[in-house]
């Protein structure tokens, strides 16, 4: 590539780097939380086959810290979420059927009831553990603003 041509592209370099910081300064500051009641909100994730999740709560608890809740349901044979790590914790509480959970390489099977941890900066990924039967669990995020 020569002079000419990267001067030409240089503008839509400097416009992809922008556009993320842009539209995190455009995103909703989060609210700050109160006791009470927080229902179940609607459908998160329509679009993704064999998953249904709902949110309960997003906001901020005293301190600023960062609090996340919802419901997921996963249905027989659905692809596993992708391997993430994010600056919060997370733990996932089986309500139905078995989860894999996979954390910093480490794959165990959860069952109704079993209670699943994620530190802050840890890999991880959900997965249902059977190709005949749904599960379903209930996920807390605890952390900074992120």
């Amino acid at each position: 590539m020569n002079r000419r041509e990267f001067s030409a592209v240089l503008p839509l370099l400097a416009a992809g780097a922008i556009a993320p910081a842009e539209a995190r300064a455009a995103a909703k500051p989060l609210e700050k939380l109160v006791s009470g009641r927080y229902p179940e909100g609607p459908e998160t994730h329509p679009r993704t086959p064999g998953r249904t999740s709902r949110h309960i709560v997003l906001g901020l608890l005293p301190d600023d810290i960062r609090l996340e809740a919802h419901e997921t349901t996963l249905a027989p044979g659905a692809p596993p979420e992708p391997i993430a790590h994010h600056k919060h914790t997370e733990m996932w509480l089986v309500g139905e059927g078995e989860v894999t959970l996979m954390t910093d390489g480490v794959t165990r099977t959860l069952k109704a009831g079993d209670m699943g941890i994620c530190v802050a900066g840890d890999q991880h990924s959900v997965a249902n553990a059977s190709q005949t039967e749904p599960c379903s669990y209930f996920v807390v995020c605890v952390g900074p603003p992120e």
